[in-house]
C-alpha cells in the first residue's frame, strides 16, 4: 500500500499527500519513506504563534491569499488543542481560513496538539518534509496558542511571527523574555481595534531593547492592513534551517522528542521507567545512571 501511495504522491495526488500526512501524524510512516521522497528545494517555513484568541487562524487565512498572489504554493499545518472526545483537532482551523477549495496551490491540514507538547502536533517535522517533497514552496505553521513564551516551534521554522493584540500590556511585561526568545517578527494584530496604537508603541519600545532589535508592525486580518509588509519581512529573511543554526535547532528538536517520549513513558507507555524514576528519587541510583538507563529504555522501545 505504501508503495502505491508514494507513486501517487510523486504524481501530485493530493489525496496521497493527505494519507501520508495521516500516517506521519500517528508515527506510522516507515522510516525509509522520506528518503524516497527527495524535495527539489526547501520550503520557507513560517510559524505563526501567540496566545489563544489573538487571531492566528484569521491572519493565516489572509496570508494564504498574499502568498498565492506571489505565485507560490502554500501548505498550512494548523495545530489545535486535541479534543478530549474525538482525539482530533478541537477548533477546525479550516473553517476560519479564507481561500478557494479547488486551488491546487493550497493544502490545509488541521492537526491535534497533545497537552504538554509545546503547542505543536507530534511528528510535525516529518509533515513539513512531506510538504516540501510535494512541491510546496511555503509552509505556514499555526501553533495551538499555548502562550507567548513557547519556544519549541523555533526549531522547526525559518521565521517565527509572534502575534500580540491591543490591551495586553501586562502580559507583555510578564512574557517579555519568552517573546524575544521565540520571535523573529512581532505583530500587533487586530490593529483596527481601540488601543492598537498604544500597544504598538509599547511593543516597539520593548523590542528595541532586544539584541538584535526585533521588527514590529501592525496588522489586521479584517482590513488587510500590514499583510503585504509582513510578507515582505518574512520573505526577506534567510532560511534559518539552511544556516549554521540548524545544528542547534536539531538539538532542540531532539530534546523535544525525548521529552515527549519521557512523558509518555511516565504515563505507563514504557515498562521500567517509573521504577527508575522512583529509585532516582530515593537516591539509590545517580542522575547519570538514571538518565542513561531511561534513554536506553526509550531508544529501544518496540
Amino acid at each position: 500500500m505504501i508503495e502505491r501511495l508514494i507513486e501517487r504522491f510523486r504524481h501530485g495526488d493530493r489525496l496521497a499527500l493527505a494519507r501520508l500526512m495521516s500516517l506521519a501524524a500517528r508515527g506510522e510512516l516507515p522510516r525509509d519513506t522520506l528518503g524516497a521522497l527527495q524535495s527539489s528545494k526547501p520550503a520557507r517555513v513560517v510559524a505563526i504563534t501567540g496566545s489563544g484568541g489573538v487571531g492566528k487562524s484569521s491572519l493565516v487565512g489572509r496570508l494564504i491569499t498574499v502568498v498565492r498572489d506571489q505565485g507560490l504554493k502554500v501548505a498550512v499545518l494548523a495545530c489545535d488543542p486535541q479534543s478530549p472526545l474525538s482525539g482530533g483537532a478541537l477548533l477546525g482551523d479550516r473553517v476560519r481560513m479564507a481561500g478557494k477549495p479547488d486551488d491546487d496551490g493550497v493544502f490545509i491540514r488541521s492537526l491535534a496538539a497533545l497537552s504538554g507538547q509545546s503547542a505543536l502536533a507530534a511528528h510535525l517535522d516529518t509533515m513539513i518534509r512531506l510538504c516540501e517533497a510535494f512541491g510546496m514552496e511555503v509552509v505556514l505553521i499555526e501553533t495551538a496558542g499555548a502562550g507567548q513564551g513557547d519556544t519549541a516551534v523555533h526549531a522547526l521554522a525559518d521565521v517565527v511571527v509572534l502575534l500580540l493584540q491591543p490591551e495586553t500590556g501586562d502580559d507583555l511585561q510578564r512574557e517579555k523574555a519568552g517573546v524575544f526568545e521565540v520571535a523573529d517578527v512581532l505583530v500587533v494584530h487586530k490593529a483596527d481595534m481601540p488601543g492598537a496604537e498604544q500597544a504598538f508603541a509599547q511593543v516597539r519600545a520593548a523590542a528595541e531593547l532586544a539584541t538584535p532589535p526585533v521588527p514590529v508592525l501592525k496588522a489586521s486580518a479584517r482590513t488587510g492592513e500590514g499583510l503585504a509588509e509582513l510578507w515582505r519581512l518574512v520573505a526577506g529573511r534567510p532560511l534559518r534551517r539552511q544556516a549554521d543554526q540548524v545544528d542547534k535547532d536539531l538539538l532542540v528538536a531532539i530534546q523535544e522528542e525525548l521529552a515527549r517520549r519521557f512523558e509518555s513513558a511516565l504515563a505507563g507507555g514504557v515498562k521500567g521507567v517509573r521504577d527508575l524514576v522512583s529509585r532516582w528519587r530515593q537516591g539509590s541510583v545517580s542522575s547519570h545512571e538514571a538518565a542513561t538507563a531511561v534513554l536506553d529504555l526509550l531508544l529501544n522501545e518496540p
